[in-house]
């Protein structure tokens, strides 16, 4: 009998009496062989993109539409709020939490929706949880001064931490 190309004899190798040995198998260069590797093409350059209706609107004898850009306005990197807030009042709470300190952000002054994005653009930043509390934004943990360098980037003029 072979098994991945060795001759077993003895009893029960499942020849008969007086039979010859088979042949041994050829080892197969593909068994536990890697795989040779497909040689990778250059990636195409890419291609511009389709305009089905450019064609008809020469055609037409149509002037050609002005581009627009998409993108951010030229200038600022970062997107910003329409207005920010003139104050904003950061300090720590820890009263009613259990004993957790909160970092609360009051007096912005700001629609309940703009609260909201304001909020989840800090947590965000920081790395922590937080909620609106009626007019305040409660971020948990000790983030004062950092909540208090981001509100000044964001453009609030007067930002008090106490």
């Amino acid at each position: 009998m072979v098994i991945a190309g060795v001759l077993l004899t003895g009893r029960g190798s499942g020849r008969a009496p007086g039979a010859s040995a088979p042949a041994a198998a050829p080892p197969c260069a593909t068994i536990g062989a890697p795989m040779p590797k497909k040689p990778k093409d250059p990636p195409a350059p890419p291609a511009p993109f389709h305009a089905p209706f450019a064609g008809l609107a020469a055609k037409l004898g149509l002037p050609a539409a002005p581009r627009t850009d998409p993108g951010p306005a030229a200038g600022g990197s970062a997107p910003t709020v329409k207005s920010a807030p003139a104050r904003a009042v950061v300090r720590l709470e820890k009263k009613g939490r259990g004993g957790k300190a909160v970092t609360v952000v009051e007096k912005l002054g700001l629609a309940p929706r703009d609260l909201e994005t304001w909020l989840s653009d800090l947590k965000r930043a920081l790395g922590c949880g937080g909620a609106v509390e009626g007019d305040a934004l409660v971020l948990q943990g000790d983030n004062r001064e950092r909540v208090g360098a981001l509100l000044e980037a964001r453009g609030v003029r007067r930002v008090t931490v106490a």
